[in-house]
C-alpha cells in the first residue's frame, strides 16, 4: 500500500506521521489490496484559533480499480480526527462491499430462478 503523508500548518511530527500511518493502515487492510494508494493530510485549520474545531484529518483512498473513497473530519484534537476519519472511512468501505456482495447474491438468485423454471 502506498501511503503519503502531508501537513499543512503545522510540523509534521515522527509521532503523529506514526500514528496516522498505523491507525489508519491497520484499519483499511481487510478493504483494501497492497496496490491501494492511501493519502492522509493532517491540518491546522487557523493559527489564531485557540479553541473550537482546530484540527483537520483527510484521507483518500484510491483503489487499482480506480475506486476513490474519501474522509474528512475536524477535531478539537489531532488525534480525535485521525481516529474519526479512519471510523468514517472503514464505515464506508464496509458499505461498498456489502453492496458488492449483495450484488453477487441477487444475480445468482435470478440464475438460479431461471434454471428452476426449465
Amino acid at each position: 500500500m502506498n501511503i503519503i503523508i502531508k501537513s499543512t500548518n503545522m510540523e509534521l511530527t515522527p509521532a503523529i506521521k506514526d500514528y496516522a500511518e498505523k491507525r489508519i493502515s491497520k484499519a483499511i487492510v481487510k478493504y483494501v489490496t497492497d496496490a491501494a494508494d492511501l493519502s492522509i493530510e493532517v491540518a491546522k485549520t487557523t493559527n489564531h484559533h485557540k479553541n473550537g474545531d482546530v484540527f483537520m484529518a483527510e484521507t483518500n483512498v484510491t483503489t487499482p480499480l480506480g475506486t476513490q473513497y474519501r474522509a474528512v473530519s475536524e477535531k478539537p484534537d489531532l488525534y480525535e480526527a485521525i481516529d474519526d476519519v479512519r471510523d468514517t472511512l472503514v464505515r464506508e468501505l464496509n458499505n461498498s462491499k456489502d453492496k458488492k456482495e449483495n450484488l453477487w447474491r441477487r444475480s445468482s438468485r435470478a440464475i438460479k430462478k431461471m434454471v428452476r423454471k426449465w
